[in-house]
């Protein structure tokens, strides 16, 4: 891969802990340096291996979680095989306590095998945890009716998350371990090769491009994508905000890595799923012959991507119906149409 030279812009909290009130403007990643340095479990971090390990498990309720495990030569690449019908790892579920360990145990290993707890639900696994490990996330300015954010945790020995978005916003707080990020805009997309929609790592589709050796001529358009870039190195107690959308890959670098993050959306909870419009859309237009696809999407950035008010501003108000802003029963009854017109 050429070397992306653009870092990510850089904000220093004056206090550990502090969010800057506009940090939901920013339509790009921001690091902030030291956000999270105050919280114990980086403090634990920072003075062993074997502390970090002790202090997660003296919160851990005993709850097995999926985990994923890899064979030594995998060195922590979570990805597909040769021809991307299979993942080329295992998932399972485990004790977090004997993952911890198994941890601990590689890490005189020079090859060792991968492990590695993905998005684990904090509250879920580790109860109190939070209460010294924990953001003040009201910067975030939420809508009455969007769904709080939920931290979790990532707890494994060297990774690569494989380039992938999120379609929430995301504070990813480093706790233990280097991490390095590689980030690319929305737009990027097709300069990326998303792979298959099923099966996934992780939940998303992520980039087919091996960023540490690419394949120009099998991914030519990723010369693209790497002048658009931005790079990030964090260090424990460092955090870094990820907009919606945002492709990322994720690295963590030592042996042992620890990370926290939050997800969040100002959308309103009864709204529905963008993922499972997409997989509608892969049924019901995207074999539709050309001209009537080029009519549709022309049907779409009316009714979808332009301004919200332009299908009724020409309409007598009592006739806006489903073009009306939605709410949680004009969403109820839109949802019950979709099944009842799906089942048919």
């Amino acid at each position: 891969m050429r070397p992306i030279t653009r870092k990510a812009r850089e904000l220093r909290p004056s206090k550990s802990g502090n969010i800057p009130d506009d940090l939901n403007s920013y339509d790009e990643p921001i690091v902030l340096r030291g956000l999270v340095n105050h919280w114990e479990l980086v403090k634990k971090s920072l003075h062993s291996d074997i502390a970090a390990a002790e202090y997660l498990k003296a919160f851990y309720n005993g709850r097995p979680t999926l985990t994923y495990f890899g064979e030594a030569g995998l060195a922590g690449q979570y990805g597909y095989n040769d021809n991307a019908t299979q993942l080329n790892f295992k998932k399972e579920k485990a004790h977090i306590g004997g993952v911890l360990d198994l941890i601990i145990t590689y890490l005189e290993d020079s090859a060792p095998p991968s492990v590695y707890i993905a998005s684990n639900v904090i509250d879920s696994s580790f109860p109190g945890l939070r209460q010294k490990n924990d953001l003040d996330m009201s910067f975030a300015k939420l809508a009455p009716n969007s769904e709080s954010p939920i931290p979790s945790i990532w707890i494994g020995n060297k990774s690569i998350a494989k380039c992938h978005y999120d379609a929430s916003d995301n504070m990813a707080c480093v706790v233990k371990g280097r991490r390095k990020f590689i980030l690319f805009p929305p737009d990027q997309i097709e300069n990326l090769y998303p792979g298959p929609l099923s099966p996934t790592p992780g939940g998303q589709a992520i980039s087919m491009v091996n960023f540490c050796d690419p394949d120009y001529q099998k991914h030519p358009k990723f010369k693209q994508a790497e002048e658009k870039g931005i790079t990030a190195e964090l260090e424990p107690g460092d955090a870094i905000f990820i907009p919606s959308m945002w492709w990322h890959q994720v690295e963590g670098l030592d042996k042992f890595n620890i990370l926290v993050n939050y997800w969040w959306s100002n959308a309103e909870r009864f709204m529905g799923s963008a993922m499972n419009a997409l997989y509608h859309s892969i049924l019901s237009l995207r074999d539709k012959p050309a001209h009537e696809k080029a009519a549709w999407k022309h049907v779409f950035d009316y009714y979808i991507f332009n301004d919200e008010l332009l299908p009724t501003q020409h309409l007598p108000p009592e006739s806006h119906g489903l073009l009306s802003p939605l709410d949680e029963l004009k969403s109820r009854q839109l949802r019950a149409m979709l099944v009842n017109k799906l089942n048919r």
